[in-house]
């Protein structure tokens, strides 16, 4: 059963929705609107918007829309219903256990009591004297026994069921465990552990719930097959979207969060004292971890190996935080070691020292680009210089750029105005592409498997005009009765169009006047937004009933015009049928 929408109504009003995103946006005041940086992808220009008047958003770069619920369930990761049972508990609201169908919900606490549960066994298990060869090699790499239990460390017995009993006496369920992704089931059959014989490093997200785990082989261990073994996507764990150490490091982040590729790196500068450090788990830096630590801080400081998948590392990093409104600053670890190498050998000052030289994201381009090219003689510096080029074309200030543009002529000993003509020829070629790309997908956009209606590109005409149909009995419901005369979910041209148009008519048909937070619960994600587009559109707010009528007969003269096109594959009583149907339509003003 769905949550009363009293219930849903009364959270709604007791969390408004404006002091809701401002917990986690700025926001700026534009009129009846609200705008800030989109939490949900990258931006410079605000396209995030809120309407508190109908307590909705929408972002104009990315397309994400929805109500407070909708936001909630976005970035904390939630799905609906535990968005909603976090906004009630926020203020103070019981649902009633009969007023929703909480599967999913009770799946993912089996889940985060399976895994809390998982923990704890293993850092029983390295704190006994079975476990001293995994808390051997901890302590050898220089951690404290304070630093293990505050980080939860573990360890993965040798065995292929220990975990699983363990487990089962406690009265989880095999489907759970799986789904937890805790242990695995084999070709015959049979279930077992996925982690043995590793030293566990447990991952814990920002509200303190274990959701993960990654699972070191012991070093010479030719057995154990994988370096690390890392729980898969679960419900409760997206790797592409958390960080290891943010638990800790977001009490310890107002100014900077330090990026380190390790585990391992993470530990041993936050035993050091550098308790703003994270990493990313088991995969390369993305857009989720970056819009996750920007909600925390305001400069990042990216210190990863100094190896060339370490600079791949940097470059892919740096063009994700770009448009995340993130200070980037850069450190190269000296000799090639990584950060846990460095701090072990050079003690915390020099690591400090390391820290207050992080060079600028500009910085440590023009620095690498220099690798591997001889500037002594004149083919080299020419090399370097369009590269160089190339680099400060891409800075969106031009203050920055003069900066350089200065150092760099000044340097190489050539004309500052030569070498500013060379900057500005590459960001008109830059402007001049990025537009021919930004018209090329206005007019001939990508088609993406998660397009929502694929049809829209066949039937263009009359996609718009249902669109504009939705908008406006969203904005006037009570012209739903004369709009349902002429047009029926079937007379729509689009199957996805039809599909929405019949949910937003069912509850009119009902005498019931909702708001959009009504059809939060029974649409996806991305239909939500899509139909949260519409309810704030500009679509039908002026002239409405003429341009209500207006779509109206657009979608019925196509739906007339694509049979007629489709004459030859008609039959001779279908097509008079079809002409019968036009004469009709049009007596009765249909069309």
């Amino acid at each position: 059963m769905p949550i009363p929408e009293e219930v849903i109504n009364e959270i709604k009003y007791r969390n408004d929705i404006e002091t809701t995103i401002s917990s986690y946006v700025s926001l700026k005041r534009r009129g009846k609107t609200l705008v800030g940086l989109c939490p949900f992808h990258g931006e410079k220009t605000p396209s995030f918007t809120v309407y508190p008047e109908n307590g909705s958003f929408y972002c104009f770069g990315c397309g994400v829309g929805g109500d407070v619920f909708t936001f909630t369930k976005l970035i904390e990761n939630l799905d609906y219903i535990e968005a909603v049972k976090l906004l009630a508990d926020r203020s103070g609201i019981t649902i009633p256990e009969n007023g929703y169908d909480d599967s999913m919900s009770k799946l993912k606490n089996n889940i985060y009591e399976i895994n809390r549960e998982t923990a704890k066994f293993f850092h029983d298990y390295l704190m006994s004297p079975d476990g001293k060869w995994a808390l051997d090699y901890l302590t050898q790499r220089g951690l404290s026994v304070k630093t293990i239990k505050h980080f939860g460390l573990g360890a993965a017995p040798d065995s292929w069921t220990a975990l699983l009993d363990h487990l089962k006496s406690k009265g989880y369920s095999i489907s759970d465990m799986l789904a937890a992704n805790v242990i695995g089931k084999s070709q015959r059959g049979t279930y077992y552990d996925r982690f043995r014989k590793r030293v566990m490093f447990p991952v814990i997200n920002v509200r303190g719930k274990v959701i993960a785990f990654s699972g070191r082989a012991m070093p010479g261990d030719d057995k154990a097959g994988a370096k690390y073994v890392n729980t898969a996507d679960t419900p409760v764990y997206k790797k592409s979207e958390n960080l290891f150490g943010m638990n800790f490091a977001k009490s310890f982040c107002d100014e900077q969060i330090i990026l380190v590729e390790g585990n391992m790196d993470v530990i041993s500068l936050h035993q050091a004292g550098f308790r703003n450090t994270v990493a990313a788990l088991g995969t390369s830096f993305t857009n989720e971890q970056a819009n996750l630590i920007s909600r925390y801080t305001k400069e990042i400081i990216l210190m990863l190996d100094a190896d060339a998948a370490g600079q791949k590392a940097v470059k892919r990093a740096s063009e994700i935080l770009k448009n995340t409104g993130l200070e980037v600053r850069v450190v190269v670890v000296p000799e090639g070691k990584d950060p846990d190498e460095y701090i072990k050998k050079n003690g915390k000052e020099r690591f400090e020292a390391l820290l207050s030289g992080a060079v600028s994201e500009i910085e440590y381009k023009l620095l690498t680009a220099v690798k591997d090219i001889d500037t002594n003689s004149d083919d080299g510096k020419v090399q370097y210089l369009s590269r160089a080029a190339e680099i400060i074309a891409e800075n969106g200030d031009i203050i920055t750029r003069d900066l350089y543009i200065g150092r760099i002529s000044e340097k190489y000993g050539i004309s500052r105005t030569a070498f500013s003509a060379k900057v500005d020829e590459i960001r008109k070629k830059n402007y001049r592409a990025s537009r021919k790309k930004e018209i090329s997908n206005i007019i001939h956009p990508k088609l993406s498997g998660k397009e929502l209606n694929p049809e829209k590109r066949k039937y263009p005409t009359a996609a718009i005009a249902e669109e504009t149909v939705i908008s406006v009995l969203l904005l006037h419901p009570d012209f739903f009765d004369s709009v349902y005369e002429k047009l029926k979910p079937e007379d729509m041209i689009t199957a996805f169009n039809s599909r929405i148009y019949s949910i937003v008519c069912e509850p009119l048909s009902e005498g019931k006047t909702p708001d959009i937070s009504y059809f939060g619960e029974r649409l996806s994600t991305e239909e939500f937004s899509f139909l949260t587009s519409l309810y704030n559109s500009e679509k039908g707010r002026k002239n409405s009933l003429t341009v209500l009528n207006d779509s109206i007969k657009v979608i019925l003269d196509e739906k007339i015009r694509i049979k007629m096109l489709d004459a030859e594959n008609l039959s001779d009583d279908n097509w008079a049928e079809c002409m019968q149907n036009l004469i009709e339509n049009k007596k009765k003003g249909k069309v």
